[in-house]
């Protein structure tokens, strides 16, 4: 697979803007090329941190609320002591507005435990508060076709382990399944939990299509995706029967369409699993929920 021949579900226009960004460092808004935090930081050190990414329509960020929440969730879980949320979205306004973005724009909004004083695991040795960072950019969606993806023997685990539903820093699990998946011909992975049934990709939320209801799974080894639970109510309220429950691969193979849902890309259509091609892609319901999404998200 060539390079112009892949496609992700982050794939933007290239703006030159970008290049001049302000990213938020720890109370300061500082040029990207001048944006750093320590090595001794527990994020670079452990990937031991908790994120969000939030996406700008008309000047509003869609479901702030959720994501807020969800940030604050995560922190608890990791026992990270989260600023204020009030300083959170402070921080989060002043980057917007020293960036001069109304709309087509993503934000990482970033926590991490904090600057340790030696180079090792224990929170104790944490010396500082929490690191917060959100960079902001200028960003259109453009996917260039349908992604393809391919099953991936790297498995979403049990919560004991590390739970798939924090957003955590620690990401190898999900970076593993994208190099195999890219190694085997394809855009991303699609993982299956311990069971043996499909759960998500390494980057998004999974859904499929199969005689016009939709399918997803039960929630329990995937990402808690705020535009997956977004798609869901809208499905059910127009109509669409939805069922959260566990498939297979042999479900997948003859699904008539699939598409995958996140912040950034909203629903991005699947053309091939596994080196089967879809039949639409995007298809009818995909199309459907696109319309209905940008209704719910654009004020």
């Amino acid at each position: 697979m060539t390079q112009t021949d892949h496609a992700t579900t982050h794939d933007a226009r290239p703006d030159p803007r970008n290049a001049d960004i302000l990213i938020w460092v720890d109370g300061a808004l500082v040029p990207r090329r001048d944006a750093k935090v320590s090595v001794y930081d527990s994020g670079f050190l452990l990937g031991d941190g908790v994120w969000e990414g939030l996406r700008l329509y008309g000047g509003r960020w869609a479901f702030l609320d959720a994501h807020m929440d969800r940030l604050a969730e995560g922190a608890a879980a990791l026992d990270i002591a989260l600023p204020p949320r009030a300083d959170i979205l402070a921080a989060l306004e002043a980057t917007r507005d020293a960036n001069g973005m109304t709309g087509d724009a993503h934000a990482r909004l970033m926590v991490t435990r904090g600057r340790k004083r030696l180079p090792f695991q224990h929170p104790g040795l944490t010396e500082t508060g929490p690191t917060l960072v959100i960079i902001m950019e200028h960003s259109v969606p453009s996917a260039p076709r349908p992604v393809r993806l391919a099953t991936v023997p790297h498995i979403r685990g049990l919560p004991m382990t590390q739970d798939p539903k924090l957003n955590t820093h620690s990401k190898l699990n999900c970076v593993l399944a994208c190099i195999a998946a890219e190694k085997a011909g394809a855009d991303e992975a699609l993982m299956l939990d311990v069971h043996g049934f499909v759960a998500t990709t390494n980057a998004c939320n999974f859904f499929l299509v199969r005689r016009g209801a939709l399918w997803t799974s039960t929630g329990d080894y995937c990402f808690n995706g705020i535009t997956r639970g977004a798609v869901i109510g809208l499905a059910r309220a127009d109509g669409i029967p939805v069922h959260e429950r566990n498939f297979t691969l042999v479900d997948c193979y003859s699904a008539e369409e699939a598409f995958l849902t996140g912040t950034f890309g909203a629903q991005t259509p699947v053309g091939a699993i596994d080196g089967r091609a879809l039949p639409h892609a995007p298809g009818p319901v995909t199309l459907r929920l696109r319309r209905l999404y940008k209704d719910l998200v654009t004020p």
